[in-house]
């Protein structure tokens, strides 16, 4: 036999340490060829005043194994502390999470039978960088961003995971209706890349009629590639339909780093107890096996899962009476599945993996023409009370030599020059000052043209210049405008 794989775990918080020991338990009964390295997160990291939840000793061990199995981890509530699992995710660069869901019919209730679906979600970036201001007493503010290369890793990772895994079907979800410009650039790069896979049909949905496909109709989906916020909503809809969140796994997949986990949190509600369903993380470390090279590990566990659930041993959450046989706890659950190994499934698919070591080599990103980059303007954002007219009389006299006061909107919404009386107005403004003969500016003038407003008492809270990119607006326009 091959020397072990390291692996690094973390019992995690609340349900993870039960549900973390009954994995690993019917990991060694199936023969895992692996030895696990042990590390401490989450909240008890947290209260000896690591706002982190990890400790700095921890990432040495993560970066040697390069493999890691998570249980869930509890992060308080309140300002200073930061999702560790979002944390590890951008810390490590694991770009793509990968969300198998499955309806497991006719073993589990479910109104969608047919539903067998990946979600590839990108991981590291859109709103979800965590980037948030407090600007004004009555507004706050997240940052989404969005950038090429990030979506060009993730939608040739999702192209490429359908085509390893025999899918024929690459669907992205995005709002480019109403975030033209940050979503649509996520559309953009999908059509491009997209075009590069013949053998692959590629589709785009609005994220909310496709959300609410994947509720009615999710047969129709195979792959799914979306953003960050968009995938944590869309595979919770999707594994609920399972039959349980508890029932599926996850993957965060890096470029030489792997996450696996369940996608459900800590349950502190039910901890101790011994009543929980471990099949989350269990199907997680079922997607580590295959990663690791170890698949027919992997299927004898995953066949045995199946069995277990065919034979109507079920836990809590999924017993129904007249469809289950026995209702069980964590580790009757698990006893179950270990005495199933070698065993498979009848009403449902078995399955099989293959034993070579996962992970994809993406291509290099593609190389993006040079444009041409001018600066014609800046949005001036202002904390201040009152009127639109009696802000534009306040502005319009500091307004520099060579630039004009465009328009002035609330929340996004215009209501300067002609606005609507109607329009709501809290205390956050946006000044949209450009050139008056569409040239380029300096950025000296746009410093001389905040200063003479803050010079004035007005309160500038935040700026963002005005770009052009070989002519065409970098900018969104105001509601209305």
């Amino acid at each position: 036999m091959t020397n072990p794989v390291s692996i690094t775990i973390a019992r995690g918080n609340g349900i993870g340490p039960e549900i973390m020991d009954a994995t690993l338990s019917i990991l060694a009964a199936a023969g895992a060829n692996i030895k696990t390295e042990e590390i401490e997160i989450g909240e008890d990291v947290y209260s000896r005043g690591i706002t982190t939840g990890i400790e700095a000793s921890s990432w040495d061990i993560l970066r040697k194994n390069k493999v890691f199995l998570k249980a869930p981890i509890t992060t308080p509530q309140g300002g200073g502390f930061k999702s560790l699992n979002v944390t590890i995710r951008k810390s490590l660069g694991l770009f793509a999470n990968v969300r198998p869901c499955r309806s497991y019919a006719p073993v589990l209730e479910t109104l969608q039978p047919k539903m067998d679906m990946v979600i590839v979600r990108e991981n590291e970036e859109d709103l979800y960088g965590g980037v948030e201001y407090r600007q004004t007493q009555g507004s706050a503010a997240s940052l989404k961003l969005i950038t090429r290369p990030g979506s060009e890793r993730i939608i040739r990772y999702a192209f490429e995971y359908a085509r390893k895994n025999g899918r024929n079907k690459v669907t992205c979800m995005s709002k480019d209706n109403i975030m033209k410009i940050a979503d649509g650039l996520f559309h953009k790069v999908f059509d491009e890349i997209g075009a590069e896979y013949d053998d692959i049909e590629k589709e785009h949905f609005i994220i909310d009629i496709g959300s609410a496909r994947i509720a009615s109709r999710p047969e129709h989906f195979d792959v799914i590639v979306t953003e960050n916020l968009y995938g944590d909503i869309i595979s919770d809809i999707a594994a609920e339909i399972t039959g349980s969140v508890g029932l599926c796994g996850s993957a965060n997949i890096g470029a030489d780093f792997a996450m696996f986990e369940a996608i459900h949190g800590s349950a502190p509600d039910i901890a101790g107890q011994g009543i929980a369903n471990p099949s989350g993380l269990l199907l997680g470390a079922v997607m580590m096996l295959v990663h690791i090279g170890q698949g027919e590990v992997a299927a004898k566990v995953h066949n045995a899962w199946l069995k277990t659930l065919e034979d109507g041993i079920h836990t809590g959450e999924i017993f129904r009476d007249g469809a289950s046989k026995k209702k069980v706890g964590t580790d009757g659950f698990a006893k179950a599945v270990i005495e199933r190994l070698g065993q498979e499934p009848s009403k449902l698919n078995a399955v099989s993996y293959p034993s070579t070591k996962g992970g994809m080599s993406l291509p290099p990103l593609k190389e993006v023409k040079a444009q041409k980059k001018e600066l014609v303007g800046t949005d001036i954002y202002l904390d201040w009370v009152g009127k639109p007219d009696e802000l534009a009389d306040k502005v319009l006299p500091l307004i520099e030599d060579g630039l004009k006061l465009e328009v002035i909107d609330n929340r996004g919404t215009k209501v300067w020059p002609d606005g609507m009386p109607e329009t709501y107005c809290c205390d956050q403004w946006r000044l949209r000052i450009k050139s008056n003969d569409a040239q380029p500016v300096f950025h000296d003038r746009i410093i001389s043209q905040l200063s003479k407003i803050t010079q004035s008492g007005l309160d500038a809270i935040k700026m963002e210049n005005l770009y052009t990119f070989d002519g065409e607006r970098g900018w969104s326009k105001a509601q209305g405008e």
